[in-house]
């Protein structure tokens, strides 16, 4: 395997940088690299640039809107996103539901769907887990009763979904729903489209440690939902579920972003502490970052890896996709851990007014107010990252069944 970039490759990249430099918009881009909270209206303007410009979906094939690119492009334009500071395309229409629409959906539902993912015009969202049911996810209980009638066949939904993203700014939600009580858990789960408009549904907020609200239990009661807006045959959900978890569990991995949050940790490092000697000058210290640093060449590799043979193959990511899940969460947490341990005393604070565009910075803190002032929250939210998408727990036994063999 080559592991230097192609002088084609190389030329791609000076591409995105010259795109980024001309398109990305300023306000944005310091929102995200000084970690301030991102609205709505970031995430859909950035996307919004992005399709105009023709990559507003860069893993999707050229058939359905998307740029075609290879493994290598699509690593090269999310590493270099990533160090501008342009906010993170939402995988929940782009990388989840749309690949389950192409690969499973009809040509009515992918006409109907697909171009309004890219173009930004429908903001989706996840109903996968709920209490009780997140890694047992077969064991869920949220029902969908289908009903025929003279005015339109149509599912009946009723149950709870819980630590949904950034449903409060959805248009659509996917969602697995039961639809039959025999045989294996697994048998009976369908997966269903739902526009988040549709009477019945209540989206309840969950404010998180840091204070943001970016979770959320939503509420079906008897909330009614076209048959049409069945993916695939009732009661084969699980199977498109876990393509769907294949194709989350790889962008989890979150190089270019890890990436991005290294170069922040050297810059904490060599800035002079109390007694004038920077941190970095610390061989403990430097030997922590270095570590960290190689586990993160080396899952840079093992996702070029994956996603190229995801290209190859035509197939949604494996077992290995559980692989880049546990190292690129694990190493996301750690980066987090080393920028606190960095700035000692001045990362315990959390400060919440910092997440504002305006804030101007704390006199006490300014040699570190940038970096410190959001830190403590990102910590604690980053805590997540061996959580969700199937636990770090779950992705061990994925791998000795399905890789070892055990």
């Amino acid at each position: 395997m080559d592991l230097n970039f192609t002088a084609e490759e190389q030329s791609f990249r000076k591409e995105v940088r010259g795109f980024l430099r001309a398109k990305l918009p300023a306000e944005i881009s310091r929102k995200v690299l000084d970690g301030k909270r991102l609205e709505k209206d970031d995430f859909v303007r950035w996307q919004q640039i992005l399709n105009e410009q023709g990559w507003g979906a860069t893993g999707w094939p050229v058939a359905f809107g998307g740029t075609g690119w290879n493994a290598v492009q699509q690593h090269i334009f999310d590493e270099e996103c990533a160090d501008a500071g342009a906010p993170l395309q939402l995988p929940f229409g782009l990388k989840m539901v749309a690949p389950v629409i192409m690969a499973f959906g009809n040509p009515a539902q992918q006409q109907r769907f697909l171009p309004r993912i890219v173009d930004g015009s429908d903001w989706w969202c996840q109903g996968y887990s709920e209490p009780g049911s997140g890694s047992d996810l077969a064991s869920l209980k949220t029902r969908a009763q289908l009903v025929k009638s003279g005015d339109g066949d149509h599912y009946v939904v009723t149950g709870q979904k819980t630590w949904n993203t950034l449903g409060q700014y959805a248009d659509w939600i996917f969602c697995l729903v039961r639809t039959s009580t025999e045989g294996r858990q697994q048998e009976g789960i369908s997966f269903l489209l739902i526009d988040m408009k549709s009477p019945g549904i209540t989206v309840r907020p969950i404010i998180m440690l840091d204070g943001e609200h970016e979770i959320n239990e939503v509420w079906f009661e008897d909330v009614r939902v076209p048959v049409e807006n069945l993916i695939g045959e009732e009661n084969k959900g699980w199977t498109y579920a876990k393509f769907l978890l294949g194709h989350e569990r790889t962008g989890i991995a979150g190089v270019g972003r890890s990436k991005r949050e290294l170069k922040k940790l050297k810059d904490i490092a060599r800035k002079e502490t109390a007694n004038g000697r920077p941190l970095i000058e610390d061989q403990r210290f430097r030997d922590r970052i270095a570590q960290v640093e190689l586990e993160l060449m080396a899952l840079e590799i093992t996702n070029l890896r994956v996603i190229s043979a995801e290209g190859e193959k035509k197939r949604a990511p494996g077992p290995e996709a559980s692989i880049l899940k546990i190292k690129g969460s694990e190493i996301q947490q750690m980066l987090t851990e080393l920028q606190m341990q960095a700035l000692g005393h001045y990362g315990l604070p959390y400060i919440e007014e910092a997440l504002d565009a305006a804030w101007t910075g704390d006199a006490l803190m300014e040699t570190y107010a940038d970096h410190a002032a959001p830190l403590s929250g990102r910590y604690f939210n980053f805590r997540k990252t061996t959580i969700y998408g199937g636990s770090n727990e779950i992705q061990k036994n994925i791998i000795s069944q399905m890789i070892l063999g055990l």
